[in-house]
C-alpha cells in the first residue's frame, strides 16, 4: 500500500505551506506528494492526474480539505467516486475526520462517509453560490447608489467639436482627427455618433 498526499492552491502566488504542514506528520515520500497551482477558471491539474494514474487498489490519498478534490459539488463527488470506487483506494480528509474511508470498512462505515461527503460538498457549493449572489447584490446596490465600476469615461474636450466639423465636411480623416486628440479612432467615431450638435 502506498500513501499519497495531494495539495492544491488556487494561484501561483498562494502558499502551500499550511497544507504541507498538515500532511507532514504522515511522512509521505517526496515522490508521493503531488502539488497543483491552478485557478478555478481553467482547473488544469497535471499533478492530480499523475497521482490518479499511479493509484492502486488499497492505496491511501490524504488531503487537507474536501474542496481540494474539485471546484464544485459535482466534481468533488465524481473525483471521490473515481478514487474510492474505480481505483479502490481510500481517502482521508484531514480537517473532516468523518470523511475517512479507512475507518469502518463495513457497509455502514462506507455509507456514513459517502453521506457526509454529499452533505459537505453540497454545503461548500451552496456557500460559494451564496458568496457570488452577495457579490452580485452588492454590485447592484452600489450601482443604485451611483458607484461607477470600470474606467471612468473620457471627457470630450473642446478641441473635438471643430475637428468633428472638419471630419463631417470631409476635410480630415477619422484617424487623423483621432490622432490630433490622442485618442483611438473608435473613440472618436463613438463621440461623433453620440454628439448630435451637427
Amino acid at each position: 500500500m502506498s500513501v499519497y498526499g495531494y495539495i492544491r492552491v488556487s494561484t501561483k502566488d498562494q502558499n502551500e505551506d499550511r497544507q504541507l504542514l498538515s500532511l507532514s506528520e504522515f511522512n509521505i515520500p517526496k515522490n508521493c506528494l503531488f502539488i497543483d497551482k491552478c485557478s478555478g477558471k481553467d482547473f488544469k491539474r497535471p499533478s492530480y492526474k499523475r497521482m490518479i494514474r499511479k493509484l492502486q487498489f488499497g492505496d491511501l490519498v490524504l488531503i487537507k480539505s474536501i474542496d481540494r478534490l474539485g471546484r464544485n459539488y459535482e466534481e468533488i463527488i465524481e473525483q471521490w467516486r473515481i478514487i474510492t470506487k474505480e481505483k479502490g483506494a481510500d481517502i482521508k480528509v484531514l480537517d473532516m475526520p468523518l470523511l475517512d474511508t479507512t475507518y469502518g470498512k463495513d457497509l455502514l462505515g462506507t455509507f456514513i462517509a459517502d453521506l457526509v461527503l454529499q452533505i459537505m460538498s453540497f454545503t461548500a457549493q451552496l456557500e460559494r453560490d451564496n458568496i457570488r449572489q452577495r457579490q452580485r447584490e452588492g454590485i447592484e446596490a452600489a450601482k443604485l447608489r451611483g458607484v461607477q465600476f470600470g474606467r471612468p469615461p473620457i471627457q470630450i474636450p473642446e478641441e473635438f467639436y471643430p475637428l468633428k466639423v472638419q471630419y463631417k465636411m470631409g476635410d480630415i480623416s477619422l484617424r487623423k482627427a483621432a490622432k490630433v486628440l490622442n485618442i483611438s479612432h473608435s473613440t472618436f467615431s463613438k463621440w461623433v455618433s453620440q454628439d448630435n450638435h451637427l
